[in-house]
């Protein structure tokens, strides 16, 4: 079974993945904890009738909450426009004896025992090399595909490798 495609990114895919990663690592939780506590804070101090610290800890709660998503996305906005090879178009061509990526002339195959993992999202599958870099592959540019890009990984990929419904 071989299964092929192309993938244009935009900026709102990638902040996708960034956003995966920043939310599925320590950083995420912890940036979430200190918003809670921030604005506990708040409230503790809205008791106390101190107006001046009140609106300086709300201010710092939605800083925190709002700094990452909006760093994310001007990151990702910003990388697209500097980087050629994630600025333009990738062929994939899945099969079972790996993974071959295209740009224009170049190509590269992933094997299957060099998949770190494959987790697929609501609208984005990562198929990912190390525990950081993963191709990003929006599903509505993988389209009817999906499924049987999802047979084969399962039967290369061990379940724990593979995160997929």
């Amino acid at each position: 079974m071989e299964v092929s495609f192309d993938v244009k990114l935009s900026p709102k895919d990638l902040f996708r993945f960034n956003m995966y990663q920043t939310y599925t690592t320590l950083q995420g939780p912890l940036s979430i904890f200190f918003t809670v506590l921030v604005f506990a804070m708040a409230v503790l101090s809205f008791q106390k009738g101190n107006m001046g610290y009140t609106a300086l800890y709300v201010c710092g709660g939605f800083a925190i909450l709002f700094y990452i998503p909006c760093a994310l996305w001007s990151r990702a906005k910003y990388v697209l426009k500097t980087n050629p090879i994630l600025a333009g178009t990738l062929g994939f061509r899945i099969t079972e004896k790996g993974i071959d990526v295209s740009q224009g002339s170049e190509t590269g195959t992933l094997e299957w025992s060099k998949v770190y993992k494959m987790v697929a999202t609501k609208n984005t599958l990562f198929i990912y090399s190390t525990r950081v870099y993963a191709y990003i592959v929006p599903r509505e540019q993988l389209g009817d595909k999906y499924d049987d890009v999802r047979k084969i990984a399962e039967r290369m990929l061990t379940k724990n490798r593979l995160r997929m419904k």
